[in-house]
């Protein structure tokens, strides 16, 4: 038993040291209101934290991620929203009105997926062909969920951080995405890189701080983590990550063109 506490403790000790080492600053410290404040690259900021929401379950980042760039991009400003109807069971709704529907025009992890992405089910675990052989492939991929936005004739671009991707130029690219409305980021990375528990993660990003030269990752699961702010050089190393097929990466995103 003693065994079993000393390895347990010294598994935390190593995540907190890889979290300090990372430059991790959680969302609800002095240095973070400091670093949101003056920063010049937060227009997206504003329109995510008013569209967000969190996860459910363990698996669906992608599509909880994807749910709220599209109402960020689209929710007010657009027609003819698809509506979820989970919130309300059919027996239930025989006590509203004659002729009311209850249910807003909106994009929800119920939603987001559709006939031309993968599968809620393949999402949780139902094996698809990968490399000519069926395998579990829970949750999504960088080009899955690519995929799954590009279904909402949204224009998606796809940047695999391989050894080949400059640092520099994902920095800048990232940071003047976030400098500007109407476009998004969503990061595809992995958590122990950056002394987090667990393992691939996606979710926005919220804000660019250049004076610590660091990004607002706007965490999709705060049950596991909250919002933090994280150095550019550990988050793009946390993207630089395999996964599956290839490398992690980022997604830009915005409205069709």
């Amino acid at each position: 038993m003693k065994h079993v506490l000393t390895v347990l403790l010294l598994a935390g000790f190593v995540l907190c040291q890889a979290g300090a080492a990372a430059g991790l600053v959680e969302w609800e410290s002095e240095e973070s209101s400091q670093r949101l404040s003056r920063s010049n690259h937060k227009a997206d900021f504003f329109r995510l934290s008013n569209h967000f929401i969190s996860q459910d379950n363990k698996i669906f980042c992608g599509p909880v991620s994807s749910a709220i760039v599209l109402n960020a991009l689209r929710l007010g400003k657009k027609k003819g929203l698809p509506q979820d109807t989970y919130s309300i069971a059919e027996d239930e709704r025989a006590w509203l009105p004659e002729g009311f529907n209850p249910f807003f025009g909106k994009y929800t992890p119920n939603n987001v997926l559709t006939g031309r992405t993968k599968t809620k089910i393949e999402v949780l675990g139902k094996p698809i062909e990968i490399q000519g052989a069926m395998k579990k492939d829970f949750g999504l991929q960088l080009r899955q969920l690519a995929q799954a936005l590009s279904a909402h004739e949204l224009d998606v671009r796809i940047r695999v951080v391989d050894e080949e991707m400059n640092d520099e130029v994902i920095k800048r690219e990232m940071a003047k995405n976030l400098a500007v409305p109407g476009d998004y980021v969503l990061v595809n990375y992995h958590r122990k890189t950056l002394g987090q528990k667990g393992g691939g993660h996606i979710s926005p990003l919220g804000a660019y701080d250049e004076a610590s030269d660091s990004f607002l990752i706007m965490d999709v699961n705060p049950n596991r983590a909250p919002w933090v702010w994280v150095s550019a050089a550990h988050l793009i190393k946390a993207m630089r990550t395999f996964d599956t097929v290839e490398n992690r990466g980022y997604l830009l995103i915005a409205e069709g063109r």
